[in-house]
């Protein structure tokens, strides 16, 4: 029920730049795999467990990329700094690595720390074994080493993707989205 709400409520916001197929709500919501990560501090828990019960923005990246990777951290630290009741709403920011054998926690860290990131936004990084399966739902299964997307991804309370934003989204639509969403 919440899942059908999430996108009636966000199913009336405008749609730019991509094609119909490339973002806007998804439907149906698609659940986010069980998969073991590495978090910036060192500890490991599912990705599952680290959504459930918040409402997430979790963009794709690796801490060795220098083309549009520094952009969604930037991106990202700009939405922080504009969601001032962040953590009282139960939101929260996630950098997710699509390198998991060079984004170990020392490299995990060091991103939020570039981008200044406080309290409600994590680094992660899948376990090896465990990138294909993230990419096939965030990335159509597309090759996760050539793939700089600067989409966003919106996952619900429920651990389930119910939006993916256009290219390049401005703090100001995301913000937007996950207020609506919380």
């Amino acid at each position: 029920m919440k899942a059908a709400l999430g996108g009636m409520l966000l199913s009336g916001l405008p749609r730019q730049g991509l094609s119909h197929a490339d973002f806007g709500p998804v439907a149906p919501a698609k659940a986010v795999p069980s998969v073991t990560c590495m978090l910036s501090d060192g500890r490991t828990a599912t990705l599952v467990e680290l959504l459930t019960g918040k409402t997430t923005a979790l963009q794709l990246m690796f801490t060795g990329c220098s083309a549009v990777c520094p952009m969604q951290g930037a991106l990202f630290a700009r939405l922080q700094g504009m969601l001032t009741d962040q953590l009282a709403r139960n939101i929260q920011l996630l950098s997710l690595s699509i390198d998991p054998l060079s984004d170990d926690p020392k490299a995990l860290s060091a991103w939020l720390k570039r981008f200044d990131a406080r309290p409600g936004w994590l680094a992660a990084s899948p376990v090896l074994a465990a990138l294909g399966r993230v990419t096939a739902l965030f990335r159509r299964g597309a090759n996760a080493a050539d793939d700089h997307s600067t989409q966003v991804y919106l996952i619900n309370r429920g651990a389930l993707l119910v939006w993916q934003t256009s290219d390049l989204p401005t703090p100001r639509e995301l913000a937007d989205l996950l207020l609506q969403l919380a």
